[in-house]
C-alpha cells in the first residue's frame, strides 16, 4: 500500500495528547490529524473492515490522535447511479445491501476495538444498513474503544437518493472529546448554509469534512470536481474558524473493472479522484498532498491557537453575528417513523350514589 511522505511520529511534546479540559489554556493545544485518501474495497464488507483497520494502525504509528476516512468508505461508493438507467443499477442493490454495515453489530465492534487497541480517535464514513433502508452515516469512536456516535447524511444528493434515505435533526453533532470538539458531515453538506451554520453554533473545533472522490464527469460539471469541492472545505474552515479534516477515496482499476463495462462509463468516471486535504481555521493548507492517484495519508499538526486568531476576525456566531436581524431555527429532535400515542386507560366507572356519599363521609 503506497504511503504519503509524512511527519515522523511526535516526540511526546507537553501538549500533543492532552485533554483540553485539563489544560489552563484551551488553545494552547496541538492534535495529529489524518486524512485518508485510499480507494475502498469494493462491495466487500470484511475486506473494507480490514482495511480500515489497517489504516488505523499505520495513522497511530505516525503519532496521529484522529484518523478521518471518506464517505462511505465501507463498502464504497455506489458509483453505479451516476453512469447509467436505474434499472441498470439494480444489479448492485442486492450485494451493496448485503455489504453494508449495522452500527451496532460485529463490524463496527471491531472497528471500535482497532480504535482503542492503537488508542486513536476514528471517524468513519460507511453505508448503514437499518431494516429495509441504507442511510450514508458517519461514526465517530474514541481512542478507548467507544462508538461515541452515529449520525445519518440529512439530505442525500441528487442520485444518491435512489439508494439512501435522510437523517433528521438529531444527526446535526458535535461532541466533546479529549482532542477538542469534533463534528462531521458528508460531501454536498457542505453546500447547505444552514446546516453548516448549525454545526458552526455548536462550537467546533475539528471538523470532518468526508468525500467519495472527485473522478466524476471531470471537465464537464465543474460542480463535481475538485477546485469546487475542495473549495468547500476551505471555505467551511474560514466560516466557522474550525480544522477542517477532508478525506477523499481514490476510484482505481477496482472500481474501474467494477462499474465501468462500456468505454462511455470509463470516460465519466475516471480513474483517480482522490484529493485529501487538511485545512487550517483560517485558511491554511496544512500537511502534504498526495497526487490524486496514490493511496496514503495527508497528515498534519492541528495549532488551536490558530482558532483564537481565526475567531478574533470575524465569529459569525458570536461577535460576528447579528441575531437582531437573523436566526436560525433548528429542530434537532430524533424524527421516527412510528410515535406510540397509545391513550390511557379509561379509569373505573364510579356509580353515582358512590361519589356523592363518599363526599358526605
Amino acid at each position: 500500500m503506497a504511503r504519503a511522505v509524512s511527519p515522523a511520529p511526535l516526540q511526546a511534546p507537553s501538549l500533543v495528547g492532552t485533554t483540553v479540559a485539563d489544560e489552563e489554556d484551551p488553545m494552547a493545544h496541538v492534535v495529529r490529524a489524518a486524512a485518508v485518501q485510499a480507494e475502498p474495497r469494493w462491495l466487500d464488507l470484511d475486506a473494507g473492515v480490514e482495511h480500515m483497520i489497517g489504516y488505523i494502525a499505520d495513522a497511530a504509528s505516525r503519532g496521529a490522535q484522529l484518523v478521518a476516512f471518506p464517505e462511505t468508505f465501507i463498502p464504497g461508493y455506489p458509483w453505479w447511479i451516476w453512469l447509467d438507467a436505474p434499472a441498470m443499477g439494480m444489479q448492485y442493490v442486492p450485494r451493496y445491501a448485503e455489504n453494508s454495515m449495522t452500527r451496532d453489530g460485529e463490524h463496527m465492534r471491531r472497528i471500535a476495538d482497532a480504535a482503542g487497541r492503537h488508542g486513536i480517535h476514528v471517524v468513519f464514513g460507511f453505508s448503514e444498513r437499518a431494516g429495509g433502508s441504507l442511510y450514508m452515516s458517519q461514526a465517530l469512536i474514541a481512542d478507548d474503544g467507544r462508538v461515541i456516535s452515529v449520525r445519518r447524511k440529512l439530505k442525500p444528493t441528487h442520485v444518491e437518493r435512489s439508494v439512501f434515505g435522510e437523517g433528521d435533526g438529531s444527526d446535526l453533532q458535535v461532541h466533546d472529546t479529549p482532542l477538542g470538539r469534533v463534528g462531521a458531515l458528508n460531501c454536498w453538506e457542505h453546500f447547505q448554509p444552514l446546516t453548516k451554520y448549525a454545526m458552526y453554533s455548536l462550537g467546533e473545533q475539528i471538523h470532518v469534512g468526508a468525500w467519495p472522490s472527485f473522478s466524476l464527469y471531470r471537465g464537464g460539471a465543474r460542480a463535481l470536481g475538485p477546485e469546487v469541492n475542495n473549495a468547500a472545505s476551505l471555505v467551511y474552515a474560514v466560516e466557522g474558524q474550525t480544522f477542517v479534516v477532508a478525506p477523499c477515496a481514490v476510484v482505481g482499476q477496482a472500481g474501474h473493472d467494477l462499474y465501468c463495462d462500456t468505454e462511455t462509463k470509463r470516460q465519466l468516471l475516471m480513474q483517480g479522484g482522490g484529493f485529501a486535504r487538511i485545512f487550517g481555521p483560517e485558511g491554511t493548507p496544512l500537511g502534504e498532498d498526495l497526487p490524486e492517484t496514490e493511496e496514503g495519508m495527508v497528515i498534519a499538526d492541528l495549532d488551536f491557537s490558530m482558532i483564537a486568531i481565526a475567531k478574533s476576525a470575524a465569529d459569525p456566531v458570536g461577535h460576528y453575528s447579528r441575531p437582531d436581524v437573523m436566526r436560525l431555527l433548528i429542530n434537532r429532535a430524533p424524527n421516527p417513523v412510528v410515535v406510540d400515542r397509545s391513550v390511557p386507560a379509561a379509569p373505573a366507572f364510579v356509580d353515582a350514589d358512590e361519589l356523592a356519599q363518599a363526599v358526605a363521609d
